[in-house]
């Protein structure tokens, strides 16, 4: 007899039990399938209050905030703070609610785009004017989904050496330690939005420069005509600058475009293939154009 039967044995005299062996579950597959592409919003005349919203598309610590500040400076450009419609979302509660939204063609995706579209006209009705901007930047994760809402939605694209974007941003938040790793998700989704989409690229170097002729430039593309009143912008309310609204650094509270620091004379490993992308490469210049994709209108 066996170790296990003679403890069996003896378990069984004393308690009237025994060992049962445990039975070991087998092993789940580790590979998840991919989620099936879900089905395209409809859009509906009268869905879309706002039909052609220009989206700011860039990093964090970009130079957003003073691109924002001067458009809004525009008598016919609204440009508020940071609208964060990628954490704006709509739940139906209950069964009977469900269905009923069902029966009007309306779920939770075409219920979260009535809601940003409905955000955007209340902004654009109250400020009096034609045009409505967002500079939201991470609304570079969800390009796909902007352009599901609003099929003719503009794009601007705005850059900047990825080494200064990345140093500005461990001057503001020194003790985040993914500062790096944060801005190239960052800059990786801005440049494949620019791949796939037209739109009109800024560099924040020669907007420093030269706002006049980069924002006649931006202008020209928006169609609307350029105000030289865009380059005071200090003489006008853009609301508060604190953090989640836009950039709070004390240069942008100067009331006018100050010049660019120049750029690191290193860059970080995992920012070098989309500076050098950029042409932000050695021997370039910050602020020197290099060939932009096909879809782009570069300023």
């Amino acid at each position: 007899m066996g170790l296990k039967a003679k403890v069996n044995a003896v378990l069984l005299r004393a308690t009237g039990h025994r060992i049962v062996p445990v039975r070991r579950r087998a092993a789940r597959p580790t590979t998840r399938q991919q989620p099936a592409p879900r089905p395209p919003v409809p859009v509906v005349p009268g869905d879309r209050l706002v039909e052609t919203p220009v989206f700011i598309l860039c990093s964090l610590r970009s130079g957003s905030t003073l691109l924002r500040v001067l458009l809004d400076s525009h008598p016919e450009i609204h440009a508020p703070h940071e609208l964060h419609l990628r954490a704006l979302n709509v739940r139906v509660r209950g069964r009977w609610a469900r269905r009923s939204m069902q029966q009007l063609g309306l779920g939770p995706d075409g219920l979260r785009f009535l809601l940003w579209d409905r955000l955007l006209h209340r902004e654009l009705a109250r400020s009096g004017k034609k045009l409505i901007v967002d500079k939201t930047p991470n609304n570079v994760f969800v390009v796909d989904e902007l352009l599901e809402c609003w099929p003719d939605a503009r794009f601007v694209f705005l850059l900047r050496h990825p080494a200064a974007i990345a140093r500005s941003r461990a001057r503001l938040r020194p003790a985040d330690a993914h500062n790096v790793e944060r801005i190239r998700e960052y800059c990786e989704a801005l440049e494949q939005a620019r791949r796939a989409h037209p739109g009109h690229t800024v560099r924040y170097e020669e907007l420093t420069v030269d706002p006049e002729r980069v924002t006649r430039g931006l202008c020209a593309y928006l169609g609307v005509e350029w105000d030289e009143r865009m380059l005071d912008y200090g003489a006008h309310d853009h609301g508060p600058y604190h953090a989640g609204l836009g950039d709070f650094a004390d240069k942008i509270g100067k009331g006018r475009v100050q010049p660019a620091d120049p750029p690191p004379a290193d860059v970080p490993a995992p920012l070098r293939q989309i500076a050098a992308a950029w042409g932000y490469g050695p021997g370039i210049p910050a602020a020197d154009t290099p060939a932009t994709p096909k879809a782009d209108t570069a300023s």
